[in-house]
């Protein structure tokens, strides 16, 4: 809200913002993204005069039709006048016909600008309206300004009916509490003595003929102005370079100083399609520096989509200069609350322009307002971003930082919303971004935005906030302590937005290893061999810097060794030439944590850290390799294998004593096998190899055998089973290394059941 104040000596009461919602706003994409420069908008300001009542003290508009508007305000003829009351509007929607509720208009006398033709509100938005009424509730001890009149702003284009809906309104409460209350008052039964009252629809509005009752206010040719401090040597014929004007040569321009900090993207008058033709006048330059920046809303629609938000600042721009008088839109800068930051007043948006928005202060600060109202919440964290990268890219060109205090000299006399008075000459300190209401007595930005603007001030000046160190993923988790073998990614978070972040660094003890940019949530590095302390450092805008906490990461390229190296034995089980019973051996093991020990060949298979065996088949008289590789948590490996040849010999190569009896059957190895009831009858093979297994059919009617290995007796062997079974290896010999051996079965002739039924044996070479 700008302030709006004439004279000097004068304390005015509180500034009351009024709480509007529009559910439909009319307006379009006017090349407000800067990139394109499209024609100039010429707004329009129609006027209805409002019938005083004769003791002075309250004036009507009544209901009546109006051509299509977008935003209204009441103004009056004497700048210098105060309006002591309560000023209320209401309109109606073009499309559905429905009349919003009241709107309280802030009714704060004076402005910013000095030579101003008109006193008057601030403006309202109030979307397509084709209907309006008003009324102003002033008070018995004090008399409206002479001259009151309805101001409407029709936005070029927009003077015909849509698809926009209509305005609702929640007008604040009475007597000033700013407690929302819905009111819908009778109209007055005195009529407004200049509007035709003989027919119930009003007059007709033309352009070359306005009706008795509303006037069409063409943009005048000059609006003279003049700085606040009579110190200003500002120039006085054309506007200074920026991004929308050109200076003439003969224009004397302050020289940009460089600022601390980047500039952030700001789109020129042009893109808001301002009519550089109405506000001629040379744009006025602080005698000195900038010394603060000034916070504003507007007061106005929060309801708004941002391709709209240049035809709000262009109808604000056409009220204050058509209908005010005013030289120029009072801000220096506007943002609205998707971020988008665009240039306001003329004159340069690197030089130091003297603004309208800040009585007394004008000509040692820079103003900066956020479309819309935020009593109750603060604006989108994107336009407070945007408001800090501006403030503190303003105050960085004159070494102001952000989050300082200044003395500001007053110019004026004045009040704040706190009570405080000044007198013209004194000194004030206020913070480097304030708002408002620090130096006028207003509510402006609304009390949830001004609540917020220590985040504006820390996200201007730094560090980053909230910088906290996430995941890092490459890694694989020994208890709580992550270790990797290689790259791995570093992630982070900030409470910050990107665009007032330099870069970010990520330090390994200390050490910077990694540099990315700003907008990057993560870095990718690679840690030597060894246990580091790892952590993010954020570099703010402003060069200052925040560093996250640590975390403890262990580089390991250990790879797992096998303690017990890969190894082949017979086991038992059914033997076939194409599938001899095996187990595969092995012990892995690693410096850190063995996560798993894979087969890769002659098959795949996977096993867990603790299996150190598996059950496997080959084929007989077939080289066939084992290659295992050892896995550890972060993923470091190694392998071995291990060769072997399953051979089988039948029983017909064994040197037999005894009585032997050949057997025929398909269900024997090679179709054959040698069966014994004698006593002592015996059969020996000699091999050589580290493993060996003895190949029997087995019944319930099987007897026993006693087994020798290199002529030692080992064990007694009982085929005896319950079910019937062939190529059974009953009982099997394993040695750390391949020799020479000799396996000798001797038959017990055990009573009932003497029986022995050989295959032959089945060696690992």
């Amino acid at each position: 809200m700008r302030a709006r104040w004439w004279g000097t000596g004068a304390v005015v009461a509180a500034a009351v913002c009024g709480t509007l919602v529009v559910q439909g706003v009319s307006g379009g994409d006017s090349g407000h993204d800067g990139k394109t420069a499209a024609a100039p908008v010429r707004d329009r300001v129609r006027s209805a005069a409002l019938d005083v009542r004769g003791d002075g003290t309250g004036a009507t508009l009544a209901r009546r039709d109006a051509k299509p508007f977008s935003m209204l305000g009441v103004s009056w003829e004497k700048p210098s006048a105060r309006l002591a009351g309560k000023v209320e509007v209401r309109s109606r929607a073009v499309g559905s016909g429905k009349w919003s509720d009241w709107l309280l208009l802030d009714s704060d006398r004076g402005a910013g600008e000095q030579k101003a033709a008109r006193g008057g509100t601030e403006p309202a938005w109030v979307g397509l309206s084709d209907g309006v009424e008003a009324r102003i509730n002033g008070k018995a001890t004090a008399k409206l300004p002479a001259g009151l009149r309805l101001d409407m702003i029709t936005a070029a284009g927009k003077s015909t009916g849509g698809d926009a809906e209509p305005a609702a309104y929640v007008a604040d409460g009475p007597d000033d509490t700013g407690e929302p209350v819905a009111t819908d008052t009778p109209t007055p039964t005195s009529e407004p003595t200049d509007v035709t009252t003989t027919d119930p629809a009003p007059p007709e509005e033309t352009t070359a003929e306005p009706s008795p009752g509303e006037s069409s206010t063409e943009p005048p040719t000059e609006s003279p102005s003049a700085p606040e401090s009579t110190g200003s040597t500002g120039p006085t014929d054309s506007a200074s370079p920026s991004d929308s004007a050109t200076p003439s040569p003969s224009l004397s321009v302050p020289t940009a100083p460089r600022s601390t900090v980047p500039r952030p993207p700001i789109t020129p008058r042009s893109g808001w399609q301002a009519d550089e033709s109405i506000s001629p006048e040379a744009p006025t330059y602080i005698d000195g520096r900038i010394k603060a920046v000034v916070v504003h809303h507007t007061a106005s629609t929060n309801d708004y989509t941002c391709a709209e938000a240049p035809s709000i600042i262009n109808a604000v721009y056409t009220y204050d200069v058509t209908g005010l008088g005013w030289k120029d839109l009072g801000y220096n800068f506007v943002v609205d609350k998707c971020g988008t930051i665009y240039e306001g007043r003329k004159g340069g948006v690197d030089l130091p322009v003297v603004g309208a928005h800040a009585y007394g202060f004008n000509s040692q600060t820079t103003g900066i307002a956020v479309l819309g109202t935020y009593v109750d919440s603060p604006p989108p964290m994107a336009a407070m971003a945007s408001v800090a990268r501006l403030a503190a890219w303003k105050l960085g060109q004159y070494g102001v930082q952000p989050d300082a205090t200044v003395t500001l000299t007053t110019a004026l006399s004045g009040q704040n919303l706190a009570g405080r008075t000044w007198e013209p000459g004194e000194e004030m300190t206020l913070p480097a971004i304030h708002g408002h209401r620090d130096g006028y007595n207003t509510l402006c930005p609304g009390d949830a935005f001004y609540a917020a603007l220590d985040t504006v001030r820390t996200l201007a000046a730094g560090p980053v906030t909230g910088l906290t160190l996430g995941t890092v993923t490459g890694t694989g988790t020994v208890g709580t302590t992550p270790y990797t073998n290689g790259p791995l990614t570093v992630s982070w978070s900030t409470t910050t937005p990107a665009s007032l972040i330099s870069s970010f660094r990520v330090l390994v003890d200390g050490r910077t290893a990694a540099t990315v940019a700003g907008s990057a949530t993560s870095a990718k590095l690679t840690l030597p061999a060894g246990t580091h302390k790892v952590q993010v450092e954020a570099v703010h805008q402003s060069g200052r810097t925040a560093t996250s906490a640590t975390r403890t990461v262990v580089a390991d390229t250990t790879a797992p060794t096998f303690t017990t190296k890969p190894n082949l034995s017979l086991r038992t089980g059914t033997v076939s030439t194409t599938a001899v019973p095996l187990t595969l051996g092995w012990k892995a093991a690693d410096n850190v944590s063995l996560k798993e020990t894979r087969l890769t060949a002659p098959l795949a298979r996977t096993y867990g850290p603790t299996v150190t065996s598996a059950a496997q088949t080959a084929r007989s008289g077939a080289a066939t390799a084992w290659t295992l590789r050892a896995y550890d948590t972060l993923g470091n490996s190694a392998s071995a294998s291990v060769s072997g040849t399953p051979v089988i010999l039948q029983e017909t190569s064994a040197t037999r004593s005894g009585t032997w009896t050949t057997k025929s059957s398909t269900s024997y190895l090679g179709g054959r096998s040698l069966s014994s009831s004698t006593k002592n009858a015996s059969l020996t093979w000699t091999f050589t190899g580290r493993s060996v297994a003895w190949v029997v059919s087995r019944a319930s009617t099987s007897g026993q055998a006693d087994i020798y290995v290199d002529g030692t007796r080992l064990t007694t062997a009982d085929l005896k089973s319950s079910t019937t079974a062939y190529r059974n290896a009953l009982w099997t010999r394993t040695w750390p290394t391949s020799a020479k051996h000799t396996l000798k079965i001797v038959v017990r002739a055990t009573t009932g059941r003497p029986a022995v039924t050989t295959d032959g044996i089945v060696y690992l070479k």
